[in-house]
């Protein structure tokens, strides 16, 4: 496509950058770039698609989805002032997670730049937070270098580049030629010998070793386990690392942190040196304070920064473990790894694992059990995305990886509402793939008009939501803070009947025993569909290490309900979390 004006010539630089749709809302100072999209003639014609959202918002999360599902560049825009200030969540989250996403902030006549004009923002410095880059094009000259930086940073930085671009210079003609996109493998940082040498000194005279693992370690599986069996390691992982990990692994031990569970938490408190390989894990009450600590990572800055550090190497994680194969000796002694494999086993199967199977014929439904099916009957290649919150403690604890599916989160921005627009992403991205978005009704209710997006495009995603009718994390939170649960329920609403209006197919489930049917009758239609499982709002999560303050706090948190009338709240509320604490007992 001949370039002709600003917009055009940006449009043109998307596409050979691999673009094929755009995530936005079409308007007033938007309007050139939009009309640019259009005479692309979309995907089908070797063009770009413009994807309608409801919120400006639900755009940045699904453009940081298809980046992360693709690995390629994913764009959103928004209008000028209040239209490209709602991108502003998502591309937080875009940009925490990793996902190269350019961002296109359009904005006011460049002439009114300054004079408090309708509408007036000035997204060149509220995106800075936000970004790996950002810059307003003030004149078309600057234009095409502008868009090639920004292209370029989001793609080698794996973050998010804002170009700021007034309505009046993106219609005017274009000027120059814009510079060809420069594309790389990607290379490995090695580690200092000198680093990788005390570590494996450290590691050779340690009595017993931990390894906990985070998102860093995707493409160093191999090493990581390779160094587990040597050194008779068991592996926990963060969230963020669990699909990279945690399958096939025969020295998992879990999780910990506040979606804990198994035995992550006792294996690296209990080890004579923990190795932190590939996480920035910001729960440092998590972490230990009086054992030896390694740190490996690829950003020099996140070492140290959460605990302290004993040793650090600077690297990607497999060049530092290849680095390091060669110079561990293999430990004889097994009992510390066999003692935390065989915790871990009877922490899923007694606790875990029987828990799921124990409230199966319960009313109100056991979100556990529900997820427990959730994960029997998902395809081998599904991509999931979780909600914050409950959401993310189910698929952290019932959702299985095996290589093929993926897992997508608001893991370190931690926003509400990210499941359904984060599904959209992913389901542009590839149409014949099974997606499931587990929502929770808080996250459903707070972005709900994407379910007319869902409906518009035919998308075929799968919505299996979580309706307790109330905000759970938050209610946990201020149990454990002695705090008597307020403002966090809301009115049941049947979401399926909503959907179902837009011709969505739906299913309400308040019976355990048509779990399995609704969600196998969802995942067999030809299109999109949402599950709405009615689940029990006192069915909570507990970390896997419950301290004596945090029992303190829920017990006058309970104190407090029975006080203010609210016997009956608190007994059952005790009946739905009481049976998933582990008493000390069952792993004597």
């Amino acid at each position: 496509m001949a370039a002709k004006t600003v917009a055009d010539q940006l449009v043109s630089q998307l596409l050979q950058a691999g673009v094929r749709r755009i995530y936005g809302i079409v308007g007033d100072s938007l309007n050139p770039v939009v009309d640019a999209v259009r005479r692309t003639g979309g995907s089908a014609a070797g063009g770009i698609d413009w994807i309608h959202v409801r919120h400006e918002e639900a755009a940045a999360f699904a453009a940081a989805a298809e980046a992360q599902v693709t690995g390629e560049l994913a764009v959103c825009a928004g209008s000028c002032g209040p239209g490209n200030l709602h991108l502003i969540n998502g591309l937080y989250d875009a940009n925490r997670s990793g996902a190269p996403v350019l961002a296109i902030a359009s904005h006011i006549p460049s002439t009114q730049i300054g004079m408090g004009y309708f509408q007036e923002t000035h997204p060149d410095r509220l995106f800075v937070e936000c970004s790996r880059y950002t810059e307003m094009i003030s004149t078309p000259a600057q234009s095409p270098r502008v868009v090639q930086s920004a292209i370029q940073h989001a793609i080698a930085q794996s973050g998010v580049a804002v170009v700021t671009l007034p309505g009046d210079v993106a219609e005017e003609p274009a000027e120059g030629a814009a510079p060809p996109l420069v594309r790389t493998g990607t290379p490995a940082l090695v580690p200092a010998d000198a680093d990788v040498r005390a570590l494996a000194d450290a590691i050779n005279s340690a009595s017993s070793v931990a390894i906990f693992a985070g998102a860093g370690v995707r493409g160093a599986r191999d090493e990581l386990l390779a160094l587990a069996d040597i050194v008779g390691a068991p592996i926990g992982h963060s969230l963020r690392g669990k699909e990279w990990i945690q399958y096939d692994n025969p020295f998992d031990v879990g999780m910990t942190g506040l979606l804990g569970y198994g035995a992550a938490h006792d294996g690296i408190h209990d080890a004579d040196l923990l190795i932190l390989v590939g996480t920035d894990f910001p729960y440092d009450q998590f972490l230990p304070d009086d054992v030896r600590t390694a740190q490996i990572d690829v950003a020099a800055e996140t070492l140290g920064r959460r605990t302290g550090v004993d040793l650090a190497v600077h690297g990607d994680a497999r060049s530092v473990l290849r680095a390091l194969a060669p110079l561990v000796h293999r430990k004889t002694d097994r009992q510390f790894l066999e003692r935390t494999l065989d915790r871990h086993r009877k922490l899923m199967t007694k606790v875990v694992g029987a828990y799921a199977e124990s409230v199966k014929q319960r009313t109100p439904i056991h979100p556990e059990y529900a997820a427990s099916i959730l994960d029997d009957i998902a395809a081998e290649d599904a991509v999931f995305t979780a909600d914050t919150g409950m959401c993310n403690v189910w698929a952290a604890r019932y959702l299985e990886p095996n290589g093929r599916r993926r897992f997508l989160s608001s893991a370190l921005h931690g926003s509400m509402a990210n499941a359904l627009p984060h599904a959209i992403g992913a389901q542009f991205a590839d149409r014949q793939r099974q997606v499931v978005a587990m929502s929770g009704d808080g996250g459903l209710s707070m972005l709900l008009g994407e379910l007319i997006t869902v409906a518009m495009y035919k998308l075929p995603v799968k919505i299996v939501l979580f309706d307790n009718s109330t905000l759970g994390m938050v209610k946990l939170e201020m149990l454990v803070d002695g705090l008597p649960d307020f403002g966090v329920d809301v009115p049941s609403v049947d979401y399926a009947a909503l959907a179902a209006t837009l011709g969505i197919f739906s299913r309400r489930i308040e019976d355990p025993a048509e779990v399995e049917s609704g969600l196998r009758a969802a995942f067999e239609h030809d299109g999109p569909a949402l599950v709405d499982i009615v689940t029990d709002p006192n069915a909570l999560s507990l970390p896997p290490a419950i301290t004596g303050e945090q029992v303190r706090g829920f017990a006058l948190a309970m104190s407090k309900m029975v006080m203010n009338g609210g016997v009956a709240e608190a007994v059952q509320m005790a009946k739905s979390n009481l049976r998933n604490v582990p008493r000390p007992s069952q792993f004597s």
